[in-house]
């Protein structure tokens, strides 16, 4: 493909919010796009969360992989084939539209993905998991959510840990069985799909960490925000680094196709 770009090009999810409840925006966190070209040495392309501009056939060609960010709303519930209830909003109908069929052909299509916060519930209601709209309500649950109060760091500090599957992508990944992490998440996933495979959970058993079942290519979602100062964590290096290495190789193959 002559002019690609010297790095990997990684297409970032945008959410849909409005400026002053007048000006529609799609916008993408910079420490998500700071993680990609830090920790990851790609090129971050922000993906718009407008499923009326975009195809999916022209976003795998435009990318070499794809981060699916966290954000405010939540994936809305008839996705997985559950009635909507206050405690399931706010939702972004414009985004559930481009990640959700986005994700599934990325994966078949062996283009890296990586979910984060909302990014993972997607990952997982994809591939036919269900969601849980408050998990601190449920038995024997801890509250994920942001703390009220404090600065951004404090509020992104790590809280709990994670203990990932002996084996698994993740372990492979980090080369430990349990990592501490941030976590700033109300919904959850309660029923896994046949092709998501929990390989984290928090100690309450939370699902914190997850990957596709048959995919032929990088495949892993964090429920945590990896990408929080991902280039001075241990973890988000790890994750970055290997996420960043699957896009390289996937880009040296469509270049030499």
């Amino acid at each position: 493909m002559p002019g690609r770009a010297s790095r990997p090009v990684i297409g970032v999810i945008a959410n849909a919010f409005m400026i002053n409840d007048t000006f529609p925006v799609s916008a993408a966190g910079e420490m998500n796009l700071q993680a990609v070209a830090k920790a990851a040495d790609c090129l971050p392309l922000v993906i718009p969360a407008l499923p009326e501009a975009l195809s999916v056939p022209d976003l795998l060609d435009a990318c070499d992989g794809f981060v699916f960010t966290g954000g405010r709303a939540n994936v809305h519930p008839s996705h997985y084939g559950h009635d909507e209830t206050e405690a399931h909003k706010p939702f972004d109908p414009k985004r559930d539209g481009v990640s959700l069929p986005l994700i599934r052909a990325a994966v078949e299509a062996g283009a890296p993905v990586l979910g984060i916060c909302r990014g993972f519930q997607e990952m997982a209601v994809a591939f036919g998991a269900t969601l849980h709209p408050e998990i601190r309500d449920l038995p024997g649950r801890m509250n994920h959510r942001m703390p009220p109060d404090g600065t951004v760091e404090e509020k992104f500090a790590l809280r709990h840990k994670v203990e990932f599957l002996k084996g698994g992508e993740f372990h492979r990944i980090l080369g430990v069985t349990e990592a501490m992490t941030n976590t700033l998440h109300g919904q959850g996933v309660m029923e896994t799909g046949p092709r998501v495979v929990i390989e984290g959970t928090a100690p309450d058993g939370t699902p914190e960490a997850l990957s596709i079942r048959d995919a032929p290519g990088f495949a892993l979602g964090a429920q945590w925000h990896v990408e929080w100062m991902a280039w001075e964590s241990a973890v988000g290096q790890a994750v970055y680094r290997a996420f960043g290495e699957a896009a390289r190789a996937r880009a040296a193959r469509r270049l030499a196709a």
